[in-house]
């Protein structure tokens, strides 16, 4: 609802593009409750949501169709492969399965993925602009009616029971302006219930109104639909551009086809900026008769004022707004509701004509000679939603061809014969000429919390798909007196664990130095714990460094989080975050600078 409220968030959903992100693609996987893996990219174009179960090594480890929910996960902005740690639901929480995630779209694309990308995404928040903007330009439209209807209302009823036969509320208006004769149950309307002060909130709420919705199709809507437009150009430009065996999931008869649409709802558009405009003026001047009207019937002789007033008043456009406006609008034609059979069937007509444009063009003309229509056509509602379902179809299309190119690798199954306390995963690169990557998963078990294990993972890669792994794993021992809190990832370098020492009130920070020569990996072997090596000093060289905390006294933190050095906004260096056990005060410490250098003291 105030996505589009403010211009904070219109910045951000409409990010500029830059031109050092032109090679970029942003993916961002999701897991869901129920064992699915949500793959999107650029915020909101959604490829998919797969399900994957690893196959199991040994007969009885895990029984098939069991649901595996994902854990974790890293990438590497470099390598189109991530890395993902699934855990089976049902389970002893002894095993944790690391599976490589191919993405073999962003690695090879028949199209510039990342301008496809952005541009669809763009359209994507446009068209919900579009849905907001025309939500908002309806209500507008109904503020403009109800309270005058309700105002009309009550002398609709005493009009009726005149001896004369019945009238309306506009016959006895026209009738007024066109003799200057007022009925008595106009002027008791019009100088009991409506008055002065029932005279400016029927100008307030239909002045305001139409003063909003015409800034709303104006200065929202219409741009909106320029920029939609011009991005469809583009579309247009990629999809001629690349022919039908590129597999990009569009052509361009269907980019053609939602110009078309945009292009109907463009003269929808200027057709309801025309009207709002037109009708605003002659309210004005309906609004002045109708004050004049009061102040005469209120009082028992005409002022000179009252008479000046009388004689600059615009009477034609008076009479129009009573015949035209008054009681029904021709905005009602874009913005009223309409029966599902009338909707059902324009649906079905517009699904089979070969233009929009032309035919909305032609029953507008219709309209506006008296004869039959399409009543849903017209309707800003109809026209939105019809552009929402035909570029879904695009999207749809374009997210099944990338979707061909989403893998899942070998499963490789980590287990230390222990029931799994917490664990963290870190993917870095290898080696840049054959495109290898490595992945390493920390891992504490919930028996013993002072022993955490580091397990590599070199996973080989040929044109963006994984090959076989090769696992080792390296146990290391710390100190008895030292409780692990909690550990992340820093870098490709080093590992940060978060410490409660036995004999001090406030925890440490040990930092270690995973892939040095001094922490030796061994061959991992499923289910078995490897040797595990004591970390019990911090001396030159060694593979870790403790790190004391400041100001922690009443605050005892139970989780951490890891940030790198960062210059978007400044220059701001690497931080750990911890946070209390209470999980409403957390407090944020800079990291030495020394401790993201390798040869630290």
């Amino acid at each position: 609802m105030f996505l589009f409220s403010t211009t904070a968030s219109l910045e951000f959903v409409f990010r500029p593009c830059k031109a050092e992100d032109a090679d970029e693609v942003h993916v961002m996987v999701v897991g869901t409750a129920d064992g699915g893996i949500h793959l999107s990219i650029y915020d909101s174009f959604v490829i998919g949501t797969f399900k994957y179960s690893p196959q199991r090594s040994r007969a009885g480890l895990s029984p098939d169709g069991s649901v595996f929910q994902l854990c974790g996960h890293s990438s590497h902005p470099e390598i189109s492969t991530h890395m993902l740690l699934l855990r089976p639901q049902a389970g002893d929480g002894t095993t944790l399965s690391l599976v490589p995630l191919d993405l073999v779209f962003l690695h090879h694309s028949p199209v510039n993925l990342s301008l496809l990308a952005s541009k669809t995404t763009t359209l994507q928040n446009l068209l919900r602009y579009l849905k907001q903007t025309q939500a908002h330009m309806v209500g507008e439209w109904k503020s403009t009616r109800e309270l005058p209807a309700r105002f009309m209302l009550g002398v609709e009823d005493d009009l009726k029971k005149m001896p004369n036969g019945e009238m309306t509320v506009v016959q006895a208006l026209y009738h007024t302006v066109v003799t200057g004769h007022v009925f008595p149950p106009v002027k008791e309307w019009l100088v009991d219930s409506l008055a002065e002060r029932g005279h400016k909130r029927w100008e307030k709420a239909v002045a305001s109104g139409l003063t909003s919705l015409r800034n709303l199709v104006h200065e929202n809507f219409i741009p909106a639909l320029e920029r939609c437009g011009i991005i469809l150009s583009r579309l247009l430009g990629i999809a001629r551009f690349h022919d039908s065996e590129a597999a990009i999931g569009f052509d361009d008869a269907q980019i053609s086809s939602l110009m078309d649409i945009v292009s109907g709802l463009m003269l929808v558009a200027h057709k309801v900026l025309m009207v709002v405009m037109d009708e605003l003026e002659h309210f004005n001047v309906f609004s002045l008769w109708l004050r004049l009207e009061i102040d005469k019937q209120a009082s028992s002789s005409t002022s000179e004022e009252l008479s000046e007033k009388e004689a600059t008043m615009d009477y034609a456009r008076v009479l129009t707004y009573i015949q035209h406006y008054l009681a029904s609008s021709p905005l009602g034609l874009y913005f009223d509701g309409i029966d599902r059979d009338e909707l059902s069937k324009d649906q079905e007509v517009v699904e089979r004509a070969p233009s929009l444009l032309e035919l909305l063009d032609k029953q507008l003309k219709e309209q506006g000679a008296g004869r039959p229509h399409m009543k849903a056509l017209p309707r800003v509602d109809f026209l939105v939603s019809h552009l929402t379902a035909r570029a879904q179809t695009v999207f749809n299309g374009i997210a099944a061809a990338e979707k061909q190119g989403v893998r899942f690798g070998q499963a490789t199954e980590l287990s230390i014969g222990q029931k799994i306390w917490k664990h963290d995963l870190w993917m870095s690169r290898s080696n840049k000429k054959d495109g290898s990557a490595v992945a390493f998963t920390a891992i504490v078990p919930e028996e013993n919390k002072t022993k955490i294990y580091l397990v590599r993972t070199d996973i080989p890669r040929s044109n963006g798909v994984s090959g076989s792994a090769s696992t080792a794993i390296c146990g290391l021992g710390i100190t008895e007196d030292v409780t692990i809190i909690d550990f992340k990832f820093l870098d490709d370098t080093f590992l940060l664990v978060l410490c409660n020492r036995n004999d001090e009130p406030n925890p440490v920070l040990l930092r270690i130095s995973f892939q040095s020569a001094q922490v030796p990996y061994r061959r991992f072997t499923e289910g078995q714990c490897p040797s595990v090596v004591e970390l019990n000093s911090a001396g030159r060289g060694g593979p870790s460094l403790y790190f004391a905390f400041s100001q922690l006294s009443n605050f005892t933190p139970v989780q951490m989080e890891v940030h790198q050095a960062s210059q978007l906004r400044g220059e701001i260096p690497a931080r750990v975050c911890l946070l209390g056990r209470d999980k409403a005060v957390y407090k944020t410490y800079a990291l030495p600078e020394d401790w993201t250098k390798e040869s630290s003291p």
